[in-house]
């Protein structure tokens, strides 16, 4: 989906509305900048402001109980983050952190809530969006127990591609490069055998990575593979 020359992925929040909503959404707030590595939004803090990235990759941690840090998600443009707290009031949940320069409409708590009232529609974009990650964690979850890592990195990846993925001359890109350690966190599994895993994966031309980004280069075979045959 396209506002003047941007593009946002389809299932992100600024691809996903109306595009009388989204020019509403865009005017919202104010627009900021983050450099590779700033936080944009801190676990625990009380403030409540959201942030609509307009450009960038974001990373989403959090401490678990042994107070180690854990990657939960990325966040791209056409992303928000930070929506829970402006809609529950509760104490930030995560970490967000550029991971590159990212863009940004900054937009208060109230405002978002006065968008809202008036544009059911994109409340229940907005709805969808958050049960989504919800779903989206509770599967994390599972596949740790019930497949095993290469299995569990095929599925991670299609579930990315099909989020945040753009058609290219050579497969599906996903724009946004997760490091061995991220995808690590992500399936719940040791770096050294991410790296195994990884490397099997090119050598049966599913995929290619290079520098910034990673292209499925056959996205059916890593859906059999990942045994995602019956899902959307």
């Amino acid at each position: 989906m396209t506002y003047g020359s941007q593009k946002w992925p389809a299932r992100s929040l600024l691809g996903a509305v109306s595009p009388d909503a989204r020019r509403e959404l865009l005017d919202l707030g104010v627009r900021t900048r983050f450099e590779v590595g700033e936080v944009l939004l801190s676990e625990g803090a009380d403030d409540r402001h959201v942030l609509l990235l307009l450009s960038g990759f974001a990373k989403v941690t959090a401490r678990v109980e042994n107070g180690e840090e854990t990657l939960l998600a990325v966040r791209v443009g056409g992303d928000s983050v930070g929506e829970m707290a402006a809609m529950d009031g509760a104490p930030r949940s995560a970490t967000v952190t550029a991971c590159g320069e990212v863009v940004a409409r900054l937009v208060p708590a109230a405002t978002l809530h006065t968008l809202l009232a008036r544009r059911p529609d994109v409340h229940l974009v907005l709805t969808g969006i958050v049960a989504d990650r919800l779903r989206w964690a509770n599967r994390r979850r599972l596949d740790f127990r019930g497949y095993p890592v290469k299995v569990r990195l095929a599925r991670l990846l299609v579930e990315l591609v099909g989020t945040y993925g753009q058609p290219g001359e050579d497969g599906m890109v996903l724009g946004c490069r997760l490091t061995q350690p991220e995808l690590a966190a992500l399936t719940g599994a040791a770096e050294t055998t991410v790296h195994k895993g990884l490397r099997e994966l090119r050598e049966e031309g599913l995929l290619e990575t290079g520098y910034g980004s990673t292209v499925i280069r056959d996205l059916p075979r890593l859906r059999r593979l990942g045994d995602l045959l019956l899902e959307g």
